[in-house]
């Protein structure tokens, strides 16, 4: 949880095994969680948030230390980690449950959020529109227990999980050495 020298960032990216891992490794970063939001069902079990029919996206969310990294830096790493051009899809993961959306926690965090998604529609790095949506953010809940640091608790099968995916091969053609490896 944050406190008085902390901040609350939440992005969904798709799978929330791969949203974990570009962040963990900035440097003030504190914590991630993965977990739901963005729907109308309390207290949802990942099988509930699975099926479509809670509303919610598997999400990250993201305690920070704005004194080292900015939400900016955090903003450019969920880009790069993302395909911002479909809507209600992740890669391989199809559904509302794994769209793409910044879940904003004030108003700078949601003008700065506009302002990059502006940015990168204006770049021509992708040639159709940016579909992620920059909603206010609302109750978050946090995954049960072995959705937590998956990447670290079963590496092989998380490598094979991103690789099978295509988000690999996609962030590579899209961004290329640019891109925020995960």
């Amino acid at each position: 949880m944050a406190d008085e020298k902390t901040k609350i960032a939440t992005f969904a990216g798709g799978c929330f095994w791969c949203m974990e891992p570009p962040f963990d490794k900035l440097p003030g970063v504190i914590a991630t969680t993965p977990g739901y939001t963005g729907g109308r069902t309390k207290n949802p079990t990942y099988e509930q948030v699975c099926s479509g029919d809670t509303g919610h996206a598997e999400a990250v969310q993201i305690v920070f230390d704005p004194e080292k990294v900015s939400y900016r830096e955090l903003l450019d790493v969920f880009w790069r980690n993302i395909d911002p051009t479909t809507r209600d899809r992740q890669f391989a993961d199809a559904g509302s449950q794994y769209r793409s959306a910044i879940f904003y926690h004030d108003e700078e965090q949601r003008r700065s959020a506009e302002e990059s998604k502006a940015e990168l529609e204006k770049s021509g790095r992708y040639p159709g529109p940016i579909v992620t949506e920059i909603v206010p953010a609302g109750p978050f809940y946090p995954a049960e227990a072995y959705h937590c640091q998956y990447y670290k608790k079963n590496p092989l099968h998380y490598r094979m999980y991103r690789q099978g995916s295509g988000r690999e091969a996609y962030l590579e053609k899209v961004w290329g050495t640019q891109k925020s490896s995960g």
